[in-house]
């Protein structure tokens, strides 16, 4: 049986910063550094772990802004999907795996926010950037943005995973930290049943 270390952490501001290892091999990553970095490391040196991999969910600034910090004090590798300008050591596509000791990542590319956002599936776990929120999901005016995208990415891939799977967000903007794809297919407003038509127009919405 693989024993994984999964922390949720938010340090300073409203920003979430993942830690995920293989608690045997103490091999691990972070998601999203953001602001955290400071708590992060301390927690990373508690545990012993050896963080390999940094992997951003986007290249939005406030999700990217611990890379510079983080990745010298482990000599880790920066992983963004293939289409994020933010500097990056591995570039990644819809589809692809990333591995800490036993432990495996699958990377679901979601676009709709930015163009690079991705989703990172984790022994029954989605790490969801700003792609989907507790009660919401993410902005689709920005630059880059597209409620097409987003559409698809919600409703053609997220909403076709089980309902017991947990949904961890990129920023603590809900009732709760985390929640289940289920319980957001029942009570998350945006993901009411809605035609692309109709989900874009509602996007515009103030």
């Amino acid at each position: 049986m693989i024993l994984m270390f999964f922390k949720q952490i938010k340090h300073r501001g409203d920003n979430f910063s993942y830690i995920i290892a293989d608690e045997a091999t103490k091999e691990a990553l972070v998601v999203d550094p953001s602001f955290n970095t400071e708590a992060i490391i301390r927690l990373a040196n508690e545990q012993k772990l050896k963080v390999k991999y940094i992997i951003d969910t986007h290249q939005h600034w406030d999700h990217i802004a611990g890379n510079d910090s983080l990745r010298p004090a482990f000599n880790a590798k920066i992983v963004a999907h293939k289409l994020a300008k933010c500097f990056k050591d591995i570039d990644v596509s819809d589809g692809e795996i990333i591995k800490v000791g036993n432990i495996v990542i699958k990377v679901i590319h979601t676009p709709g926010h930015t163009p690079d956002s991705i989703c990172l599936l984790v022994d029954g776990k989605l790490l969801t950037g700003d792609t989907l929120f507790v009660g919401e999901c993410g902005r689709t005016d920005l630059p880059g943005g597209s409620a097409e995208d987003m559409y698809h990415s919600l409703f053609e891939k997220l909403l076709r995973l089980d309902d017991n799977i947990e949904v961890y967000p990129g920023h603590d903007y809900g009732l709760k930290p985390h929640s289940t794809i289920g319980i957001e297919r029942r009570s998350n407003y945006v993901l009411k049943e809605r035609t692309l038509d109709e989900f874009i127009e509602f996007m515009q919405e103030p």
